[in-house]
């Protein structure tokens, strides 16, 4: 059979936890960031987790990972 293949977008963006959620970065965190405050900033550091309802679909999208 035919291995899958992994959708290189999303494997760029994406993470796998030991567990299997996944983690993605925090938008919004680029640029223009003089207007932002510094708890706003500070926040969108690092990383977070995937929302349930995106869950599913990187599953699919990320095979192997």
């Amino acid at each position: 059979m035919p291995k899958i293949k992994s959708h290189r977008g999303a494997a760029k963006r994406f993470k796998r936890t030991a567990s299997g959620t996944f983690m993605r970065g925090q938008a919004f965190h680029r640029h223009i960031l003089t207007s932002k405050t510094t708890k706003r900033k500070r926040e969108q550091r690092g990383t977070v987790a995937v929302s349930d309802a995106d869950q599913k679909s990187l599953e699919r999208m990320l095979p192997y990972k």
